[in-house]
């Protein structure tokens, strides 16, 4: 996906968002959104991808902050979140192995992007979540691609978004794993934003529940091929199915034109949106070959 003018004040938004997350000093947040005025002013150039833009102007703001993961705390609310919400999910998504099975669980993984769990735009109080969570999920996919998706299980590279989302995807993961397919798990190779890492395996013990777990090779925006290790880009190559979690990754790898390819996520951009012929706020499971 290619940069859009609305891209500039989202991104700087964020900029000043995970700021005051990482420090309540007011000349070291000044600091980070000036770094990240200077990123945008000598990276925005239409046509550029949107990712790349992205990538240098979180990297020049955390460099600002002196923070790593100014994120931290909110991915520990997310894990928490997402861990009391499995009870309700799994009864909902229920534990028969099916093609209905697989989009229930498809279906409940994309409930869990639109909530990006824990960050900035996250405005559903806990005590409402579940009664969000059932209301969504009594709508259902609006892009329903899932019949299409199922013969091509065989060999899945499953690209995970956020933490605490993760716990959702393990619904999808033992619906293929069910199926006999195998799953390769891809998470960031180091902390952006509040997306899921090493970390985020270890603690859940998802490398149990797949085949094999890869990281990106960096904390890019997406997947960053020209930062990728040698492993995950032939993982990419041989996979008969790649499932794209969420907007980064959609991002990423709408550039690529890898087929076939999955995308699950909530339109919650209206840029992306916009890429995708969509409206805001569609629950999607979209197929591209």
């Amino acid at each position: 996906m290619k940069i859009n003018p609305r891209c500039a004040h989202c991104l700087l938004s964020r900029v000043h968002y995970q700021a005051l997350l990482s420090t309540d000093d007011p000349q070291i947040v000044t600091r980070a959104v000036m770094a990240g005025l200077d990123a945008l002013h000598q990276t925005f150039r239409p046509g550029v991808p949107s990712s790349k833009v992205s990538t240098i102007v979180h990297r020049r703001s955390y460099e600002a902050l002196g923070d790593p993961d100014p994120y931290n705390e909110k991915k520990i609310q997310s894990r928490e979140i997402a861990a009391g919400l499995m009870p309700l999910v799994r009864s909902l998504v229920g534990d028969g192995i099916s093609v209905e099975g697989f989009r229930r669980a498809s279906l409940a993984a994309a409930i869990g992007n639109s909530f990006d769990f824990g960050v900035d735009g996250f405005d559903v109080r806990e005590d409402d979540f579940e009664a969000e969570f059932k209301k969504l999920f009594n709508k259902g996919l609006d892009v329903d691609d899932i019949e299409m998706m199922v013969p091509l299980l065989d060999n899945v590279v499953y690209l995970v978004d956020n933490s605490g989302e993760i716990l959702l995807d393990t619904l999808v993961i033992e619906q293929i794993r069910g199926m006999g397919g195998k799953v390769t798990l891809v998470v960031r190779g180091a902390p952006i934003l509040n997306d899921a890492t090493m970390e985020d395996v270890e603690i859940h013990g998802m490398d149990k529940v797949v085949d094999r777990v890869l990281t990106t090779g960096s904390n890019a925006i997406g997947v960053c091929l020209d930062e990728a290790p040698p492993e995950l880009v032939e993982a990419l190559e041989d996979a008969t199915l790649i499932i794209s979690k969420g907007m980064a990754n959609y991002e990423t790898m709408s550039e690529y034109g890898y087929s076939p390819i999955a995308y699950m996520l909530r339109t919650k951009c209206r840029v992306v949106a916009d890429e995708m012929g969509l409206d805001m706020g569609m629950l999607v499971a979209r197929l591209v070959i």
